[in-house]
């Protein structure tokens, strides 16, 4: 009984949370207003301050975190009604994300490396731009600690969100696919959600890159770790 109360109040309050902080980012409009950012900063802050465990928050928390996979599913219907064009632009799509998942694994791994962390640390990291199930099993798989690695998910995918827009305006990024490719590739769901709101087009290809992505890294990661460990 005790458990069901704390997961119905994980779940109801994580809801309130996050619909408030929609509500200030619409009127806000700023970048660092963003829900998915406010709305992770104010629960840890109360996690914290109440002295409330992870492990019990995830009592409830683990059910929103079950609807990820449909969420996911959902993005099919938007890549429906862009079939056409995607077809037409599927093999650009696919090299541009290829580029974009080797870069940002290797950069991972590098960077990591001239920091001086271990190899454990550099394990978990090496997945950070995929979708959350899949860098999990690709960290665990690569000998990284799967909790390290969703943290450094969150932040690629809100750090691709806060940045993407001076990003874009830097390199003169105009173009849908190239949008598209770049987030899906780097920020994974959350850049796609972001490039949905932008438009359908960009939104489609994020998706597709997210998707290709997930699959490129599961297959090079062994390879790199070879390579630059």
């Amino acid at each position: 009984m005790i458990d069901i109360l704390i997961a119905c109040s994980a779940i109801i309050g994580t809801c309130i949370i996050y619909f408030t902080a929609l509500t200030v980012h619409k009127k806000i409009q700023h970048t660092f207003s963003i829900p998915v950012l406010t709305s992770t900063v104010v629960i840890i802050l109360i996690l914290v301050l109440s002295q409330v465990s992870y492990e019990t928050y995830m009592t409830g928390g683990k059910w929103i975190d079950e609807l990820l996979g449909p969420a996911v599913v959902a993005l099919a219907y938007p890549l429906y009604q862009q079939r056409d064009i995607l077809k037409a632009v599927f093999l650009p799509i696919l090299f541009g994300t290829f580029i974009g998942a080797v870069a940002g694994m290797s950069s991972g791994i590098l960077l990591a490396k001239a920091a001086g962390f271990d190899t454990l640390i550099i394990h978990s990291i090496i997945p950070k731009s995929v979708t959350t199930p899949v860098a999990m099993a690709v960290s665990s798989s690569a000998g990284g600690v799967t909790s390290l690695t969703a943290v450094f998910v969150m932040i690629a995918g809100i750090g691709g969100v806060l940045l993407h827009k001076s990003v874009f305006k830097l390199f003169r990024l105009n173009h849908y696919l190239g949008r598209g490719v770049g987030m899906g590739s780097a920020s994974h769901a959350i850049g796609t959600a972001t490039m949905m709101e932008n438009s359908q087009a960009e939104g489609s290809v994020s998706t597709i890159a997210m998707v290709s992505s997930a699959v490129i890294v599961s297959i090079v990661t062994p390879g790199l770790i070879f390579l630059l460990l």
